[in-house]
């Protein structure tokens, strides 16, 4: 099982380097390198969603999941992660409208 955590934590802060390039992308004006930032960002966040999801089927499958602090900040990692993402789009989205004046 910690494997697939470590999976979760890794993917999860890949995602969110991603995110917060395509930020400085966009600060710069550079819109299709941001676009493709967030698009290597949501793959991330995809991998590392699909991760948890099989943990949470091995437990309502019975399975013995241990609850660690490990666990906890995987999980922490992601949702900060998915927060972010969904925050810096709007973001992005704000300085298509700046650079657009």
């Amino acid at each position: 099982m910690e494997q697939e955590i470590f999976e979760i934590i890794a993917h999860a802060g890949d995602s969110r380097g991603y995110t917060f390039e395509a930020l400085r992308e966009a600060r710069k004006n550079n819109f299709k390198e941001a676009e493709g930032l967030l698009v290597k960002a949501k793959e991330e966040l995809t991998l590392a969603h699909n991760t948890q999801t099989k943990l949470i089927q091995a437990e309502i499958n019975g399975e013995d999941i241990k609850i660690s602090l490990l666990m906890v900040h995987a999980q922490d990692q992601l949702m900060d992660a998915i927060s972010e993402n969904t925050l810096v789009e709007e973001m992005i989205e704000m300085y298509r409208i700046i650079h657009s004046k």
